[in-house]
């Protein structure tokens, strides 16, 4: 008997409490659909509900989802500071019926789990999927910044992101520092600790959203050895890491030749057909993934800006263990 069992994952981040519409669903049907985080823009009730409503509509059976950084609510301290501090002081009864009392937000989760929706705290978690495939997850929502937005930590201060060896998929809503998160000021927007963990534990799949621009996806393979305190410039083999995607190969640029015009159009053409950009990594793939030497990294930020200011969900085929 196989000991591994092929698994599609739906994988999409930041839709800021804007719904797909019907015509961007995905057709394709995967095992696990995916949200790495900002599901609302502004926190609110009503943005909760709709992309509770977009989980719903995806014909998938397990729906795992994290906060963002918009989505402060759901981090009550920040919350109760954000009121408390707001001048003039804000009215509590206008703020529970935008916001929701303490705690309401992740209440409209626990009311969706007969749907499949799962809300991830940080940490490790199990599942077992209809196919008989165990897919372990380690979830986290923290995200560096100097700002007062929900599940940060002080860039200088770190954050412990705990990432077990044996973990399949790591979520995240931030961007581990070096891979997928150019900003469009040419600055990496990653962060250092989260990078270090994911290297070390090397998982098969670590996808995020948070830096729209970043969206993407590139297979790593890890160098043999990189040091106490691995980085993006130490643990990586960049000549056996290929990219799969990113933006610049989908945006016009004025640098591009009439070729290169014509193979990002026909690109993006495929994408809008199909709905979503597909990548698979089983026995038998072009670059089937190696478990323990590669990872599969994905941005798959929704929403964009400039010329493609939709961007596809990602289809990602990999194989997992069996359950026993």
């Amino acid at each position: 008997m196989d000991s591994k069992i092929k698994t599609r994952l739906l994988i999409i981040s930041d839709t800021h409490g804007i719904d797909f519409n019907p015509a961007d669903r995905p057709l394709q049907r995967a095992d696990v659909a995916i949200h790495c985080g900002d599901l609302t823009d502004g926190s609110k009730l009503e943005e909760f509900r709709t992309a509770i409503q977009l989980l719903k509509d995806i014909n998938v059976p397990l729906k795992l989802a994290i906060a963002g950084n918009h989505d402060f609510t759901m981090d009550i301290p920040v919350f109760e500071k954000k009121v408390a501090e707001a001048t003039p002081p804000l009215d509590p009864e206008l703020v529970a019926k935008e916001y929701g009392a303490l705690g309401e937000a992740r209440q409209l989760f626990e009311e969706a789990k007969d749907a499949g929706i799962m809300l991830l705290d940080e940490g490790t978690h199990h599942f077992t999927l209809e196919s008989g495939a165990l897919l372990t997850v380690y979830a986290s929502p923290y995200t560096p910044a100097l700002g007062a937005w929900g599940f940060q930590y002080h860039p200088e201060r770190g954050h412990k992101f705990s990432v077990e060896r044996g973990v399949d998929v790591v979520i995240t809503h931030g961007p581990p520092k070096g891979i997928m998160d150019y900003t469009y000021g040419r600055e990496r927007a990653g962060c250092p600790y989260l990078f270090a963990a994911v290297a070390r534990a090397r998982p098969r799949v670590h996808c995020f959203g948070h830096i729209h621009e970043g969206w993407g996806a590139r297979l790593v393979t890890w160098r043999d050895y990189y040091g106490e305190q691995p980085t993006h410039f130490t643990a990586i083999d960049n000549h056996r890491s290929p990219l799969v995607e990113k933006l610049a190969g989908l945006e016009p640029s004025r640098f591009d030749t009439q070729e290169d015009a014509e193979q990002k159009l026909k690109k993006l053409e495929r994408y809008n057909q199909d709905r979503c950009c597909t990548t698979s990594h089983c026995v038998g793939d072009e670059y089937p993934l190696e478990h323990g030497k590669q990872t599969l990294f994905v941005n798959a930020s929704i929403s964009g800006s400039g010329d493609l200011p939709v961007q596809r969900p990602w289809l990602v085929d990999v194989e997992l263990p069996r359950a026993r």
